[in-house]
């Protein structure tokens, strides 16, 4: 099993963390800060609440004055980075609200380091013209990680972050930032313009499917991004989308020789298998399955999965498929009755059902 993101907050990176800062400001008290993040609380605090509680002890550490604090930890970010070094812009998140000019100018700086996506939101919040014009003068960096905050910062359903509420209503101040961004030189920063879409389009698809039609055939990036931004429409079966990318309506096709278990159990695999089948070639398909998941509650909760997405100038096509039901963290299974669902160019084609057993 992979080793969880908390522990990377070991006695040696705590350590090294006090021992940089101790250099740029000799007065830190390096043993009992290292004594302090490491109390009789420190083994039942998940990933974000060590992160939080290293930026709140830091505050207990450093010098009162905001200004001087976070001059220190401007000095100490360039030898830390990743997500593990990200309480360095949680201290400006928790402690810098009111003083927008020094926060603004501190999570730029950390931002190149550890990103400052989630730290710049109670900003977003509080001061939402001053940000969304400092956003717009973020897109002109030169620096990759500074453009990428500009548009990863406003995301309005950011994960593991709190939704920015106004965005998701009326995204038009986002959209701002992404047409400034659209183009940009680096696939990091682009990425986020398309899940920025992305985003957007779990409130407002039609914005996304006109800002789609407007970008598409311009030049290769944009097509990448309109393509990211619009996988979740695509999911759907949005059907402006799905026309589109040249996905038609399958009314030639017929799926023939559909084969499914109709027991499994909890630990084991679904295996499956169907043909396609026309009088013409099948040209351009997008390939998925359904799987009506059974809940505690008893009722069903359907999750979508991409088997493929290719131009076929043939008349039939075999598919061979599995779904393992091995126990993960991420997804609880419970007996019971499950559905299974084969989808071509988001319309459903067949349906059957299994019993998912312990």
């Amino acid at each position: 099993m992979a080793e969880l993101l908390k522990h990377v907050y070991t006695t040696d990176f705590i350590a090294s963390v006090s021992r940089k800062i101790a250099e740029i400001h000799p007065e830190f008290a390096q043993d009992e800060f290292n004594k302090t993040i490491f109390d009789r609380h420190w083994p039942d605090k998940e990933l974000k609440a060590r992160l939080t509680f290293i930026a709140q002890t830091l505050y207990q550490f450093l010098p009162a004055d905001f200004t001087k604090s976070t001059a220190i930890l401007k000095q100490a970010a360039p030898f830390f980075g990743g997500y593990e070094a990200m309480f360095f812009p949680a201290f400006v998140e928790l402690y810098g609200l009111d003083d927008y000019h020094t926060s603004i100018d501190t999570l730029e700086h950390l931002t190149q380091y550890s990103s400052s996506e989630f730290a710049v939101r109670p900003f977003i919040n509080k001061y939402p013209e001053q940000m969304m014009a400092q956003m717009a003068v973020w897109t002109l960096s030169n620096n990759e990680h500074v453009r990428r905050l500009a548009s990863e910062g406003c995301r309005p359903r950011l994960p593991w972050a709190n939704a920015l509420a106004e965005f998701k209503k009326d995204p038009q101040e986002v959209i701002k930032i992404l047409e400034l961004l659209k183009d940009d030189s680096s696939l990091y920063v682009r990425r986020s313009v398309a899940n920025n879409l992305n985003d957007i389009s779990k409130d407002n698809p039609q914005l996304v499917v006109n800002i789609a039609r407007e970008w598409i055939g311009k030049n290769k990036h944009r097509d990448w991004i309109v393509k990211h931004a619009c996988r979740g429409l695509l999911k759907q079966g949005h059907p402006e989308v799905l026309a589109l990318f040249g996905f038609a309506v399958p009314e030639h096709i017929n799926v023939i020789s559909f084969k499914a278990d109709k027991r499994v159990k909890i630990g084991e695999t679904l295996d499956f298998s169907f043909s396609l089948n026309s009088s013409r070639p099948l040209g351009k398909l997008r390939i998925e399955f359904v799987l009506g998941f059974m809940k505690k509650n008893g009722k069903r909760a359907e999750k979508i999965f991409k088997i493929s997405e290719s131009v076929l100038n043939t008349n039939t096509k075999k598919v061979t498929k599995q779904f393992s039901f091995k126990r993960i963290s991420t997804r609880k299974y419970y007996s019971g009755e499950h559905h299974l669902t084969i989808v071509v160019n988001g319309a459903a084609m067949c349906k059957s059902s299994f019993y998912l057993e312990e």
